[in-house]
């Protein structure tokens, strides 16, 4: 199979090119994918950048998950078969036009979903429910912090929250999101973020009630304040750092000195006295526990919760300006890249 690929060695997007190449037939237990459409992601942005710990050595495929129709199977492969429409998460090599993948990091597409919800699904939900349930340990009822409310976590984040009947405060960058939030995703409270005044907006949206859990996906002052906000028994849950990230081909180098030195600090002698927890989750991790990520996808599809927001649709060609976009911080729901 002939395919497309975008390549790069990290440090810098503008040297990120397509590749043509044929794509090798699949091996035991895999399944050959032609990719359909591409979901974005911060973890994106830092690796190609070569900010990500998990980036690979030398000249790879950013990505992380896709959605496509299986065109063909490798031996031993008994749960898909030619012709399904499927959609799966992989440690990178989404960028592409084809792909060969272990079945175990595939599921079939909901009936009536479109080939775009597949692609924003996985990596949006996964992080959500994990944060919210493993690490989090939400109950029904409980008050719950949500940073970059309007992003592609953010917005599973609500519904699952919603859905347990909890008491939901989303945070984002700008009025236009807010109103999308309070319209269309019934968040309970919606702050829009700055930092003079966030202690108090946060205290206003909380009115007296406990804050339970955080998830943070900002850091700085507003980890800082929100942390200062939990109540005891409270977690704060840490999945991202998007503050570090910024418009442009490579990072701001003084930028992120400035952030790296003026980042929150904890004494954990004084957790115990605190009694809150802080704790941190990157999903790479949990791809190396295929088992454990099936269960829990199997678990949010049971919720049935509705399809995954798209936001903005880029062609394939046009994947580089989809990345600059998401750098903005402008976006609401997920930003999909299309393969025609």
């Amino acid at each position: 199979m002939r395919i497309q690929t975008y390549q790069l060695k990290a440090g810098n997007l503008a040297h990120m090119k397509i590749q043509h190449h044929e794509l090798s037939e699949p091996g035991p237990g895999e399944v050959m994918v032609a990719v359909a459409a591409i979901g974005l992601n911060f973890a994106d942005v830092f690796a190609i950048w070569g900010l990500y710990g998990a980036t690979p050595t030398g000249v790879f495929t950013p990505g992380l998950e896709f959605a496509g129709q299986v065109v063909r199977t490798g031996s031993g492969v008994t749960d898909f078969s030619t012709g399904d429409q499927v959609y799966g998460v992989t440690r990178f090599g989404a960028y592409t036009t084809g792909i060969n993948i272990d079945q175990r990091y595939i599921r079939k597409l909901p009936p009536a979903w479109d080939i775009a919800h597949g692609a924003a699904f996985p990596v949006q939900a996964l992080t959500a429910y994990y944060g919210l349930k493993e690490l989090g340990n939400t109950q029904p009822g409980q008050t719950v912090l949500i940073h970059s409310a309007a992003g592609g976590v953010g917005l599973y984040a609500g519904r699952i929250a919603n859905r347990w009947g909890c008491y939901t405060i989303g945070t984002v960058g700008s009025a236009r999101k807010a109103t999308f939030l309070q319209e269309q995703e019934g968040y309970d409270a919606v702050i829009v973020r700055d930092r003079r005044r966030f202690a108090a907006d946060l205290a206003s949206a909380l009115n007296g009630k406990p804050l339970n859990v955080i998830m943070d996906s900002i850091g700085g002052t507003y980890f800082t304040d929100g942390f200062a906000a939990l109540a005891p028994m409270g977690r704060h849950v840490v999945y991202g750092s998007a503050r570090y990230a910024s418009v442009g081909n490579r990072p701001n180098y003084l930028r992120l000195l400035y952030y790296y030195l003026t980042r929150p600090k904890l004494d954990p002698q004084k957790l115990p006295e605190q009694n809150k927890g802080v704790l941190g989750f990157n999903l790479i991790w949990l791809y190396d526990r295929a088992e454990l990520m099936g269960q829990l996808l199997a678990e949010i599809h049971a919720m049935e919760l509705p399809p995954p927001h798209i936001g903005h649709t880029f062609s394939f060609e046009r994947l580089p300006e989809a990345i600059r976009l998401f750098q903005s911080g402008q976006t609401i729901g997920k930003v999909i890249v299309r393969v025609d």
